[in-house]
């Protein structure tokens, strides 16, 4: 009885390593693959701003999307995020200040300002997207969050494909591509909104020690 329950844990070790491997190849891959295509809009996850001026990682982001919006890849750029504590701006009223002095009409300009973390900002512009009829998306951000952000898409009910922004400064270091690689294959197994749910219980539990 003793060994068939150390077979069997040893069995639940290897594939749960195995599963942890394969996501993390599949996080990799997925932070080198643009998978631009034409789509009906182009959403930019939010990143920093310092007093109405984009962090050089949310810049990065912008300038790709502005590319994309050039290249007529979708005829809408969303930008998200909301203030942090402080904060006199929204990353996306940062984000679409830079993109109207980069000569983006306004008109082509929709903002999601109240999302504090990538499942709040991508469910909250679904819902209004979803009334236009819009499902097909572009998700544009940091490499290494590529793979996470088209899982959260899906779950928020969008047709999304990541493009990342190849020049942002926080490249995907093995420190990054880990930590994604955990999200992600927490996530899949417990839904990416009880993932931040739980991460904010645990960061709060943290905080009151």
């Amino acid at each position: 009885m003793t060994r068939r329950l150390v077979k069997v844990g040893i069995l639940v070790v290897l594939l749960l390593v195995g599963y942890v491997a394969v996501t993390f190849v599949q996080v990799w891959q997925a932070s080198r693959r643009d998978s631009a295509r034409p789509a009906q809009a182009i959403i930019v996850l939010g990143a920093a701003q310092y007093n109405g001026r984009p962090s050089a990682v949310l810049k990065a982001r912008l300038d790709h999307a502005a590319a994309l919006y050039e290249r007529k890849i979708a005829p809408v750029l969303v930008l998200t995020g909301g203030r942090q504590p402080g904060d006199a701006f929204t990353e996306a009223s940062a984000g679409a200040a830079y993109l109207e002095r980069a000569g983006i009409p306004e008109s082509a300009l929709q903002l999601e300002t109240q999302g504090r973390n990538s499942w709040q900002s991508l469910a909250a512009a679904a819902r209004f997207l979803r009334k236009e009829g819009i499902t097909k998306v572009v998700l544009v951000s940091s490499p290494y969050h590529c793979l996470r952000v088209e899982r959260i898409a899906h779950e928020v009910g969008l047709d999304g494909h990541a493009s990342p922004a190849k020049d942002a400064p926080d490249k995907a270091t093995f420190g990054h591509l880990s930590h994604e690689t955990v999200a992600v294959a927490v996530g899949r197994v417990i839904g990416f909104r009880r993932l931040v749910d739980l991460d904010a219980r645990v960061r709060q539990a943290a905080g009151s020690r």
